[in-house]
């Protein structure tokens, strides 16, 4: 099942389900384009893993690390499904990242990596926008990874059981492909990483965990159209504004 925050024409929020026949609340199926498809939680904090597929490391020019690389986005980055993005003015390098996004069922704290699951409620489709002016320059990323709409995500949540441990992922811009690979690819797995992350915080219910990027970031411009997909959760859409 494929569950979906929405707002109804009325203005009301709804939680209900995206299936093919659309947005089903109630008795009552709404076509996409019929409601505005929210972010799919209301994260209190969304923790990111840096460098968790080794084309990636290779080809920004680091080394695998040992232990995962964390960093945090704040809540002002999350931005929905069809929101169009507006990095920072004065930035000459703003990049994607297609990233698997893990998202919380309840709060947990020092959580055992063979329960992780027990604590997931569903995947997610997040888009890391990197502002690399401000990120290559400072050491806590705060200007480059933490400004408004820099998290993209959606444009579901959908069960695990509905995600194959080999799920192709893609980013395309204006239609061309730009980052293609699979979360089989991952250095740290799903559950090494949860459990990683409640050794040191308490994850909140609706909280996410973006879970690294494949090869193949590259430059975002003007009026360009980005998908993100990864398979059993959907296509995330958003634009961006220069």
């Amino acid at each position: 099942m494929r569950h979906v925050r929405f707002r109804d024409p009325a203005g009301s929020v709804r939680q209900g389900t995206w299936t093919d026949d659309g947005i089903e609340f109630g008795e009552r199926t709404y076509e996409p384009s019929e409601v505005d498809v929210l972010a799919p939680s209301d994260p209190s904090k969304i923790v990111c893993v840096g460098l968790n597929y080794a084309n990636h490391a290779e080809e920004e020019g680091m080394e695998v690390p040992d232990r995962p690389l964390l960093f945090l986005k704040p809540p002002n980055t999350v931005a929905g499904h069809g929101d169009t993005i507006t990095p920072p003015e004065g930035k000459e390098t703003i990049e994607h990242e297609v990233e698997l996004g893990i998202v919380i069922g309840e709060q947990c704290r020092n959580v055992p990596e063979e329960e992780a699951m027990d604590v997931v409620a569903g995947y997610t489709v997040a888009d890391d926008v990197s502002n690399r002016d401000d990120q290559y320059v400072e050491q806590n990323w705060v200007r480059g990874k933490a400004f408004d709409g820099a998290c993209p995500l959606g444009p579901v949540v959908a069960d695990p059981e509905h995600v194959p441990d080999d799920a192709h992922v893609e980013l395309r811009v204006n239609g061309e492909v730009r980052q293609s690979s699979s979360i089989s690819e991952f250095i740290f797995s799903v559950p090494e990483l949860v459990a990683e992350i409640t050794q040191y915080m308490t994850l909140e219910e609706g909280d996410v965990i973006i879970t690294g990027t494949p090869a193949g970031v590259d430059a975002l411009e003007d009026g360009d159209e980005v998908e993100v997909e990864i398979e059993g959760v959907g296509t995330l859409e958003h634009g961006v504004e220069r």
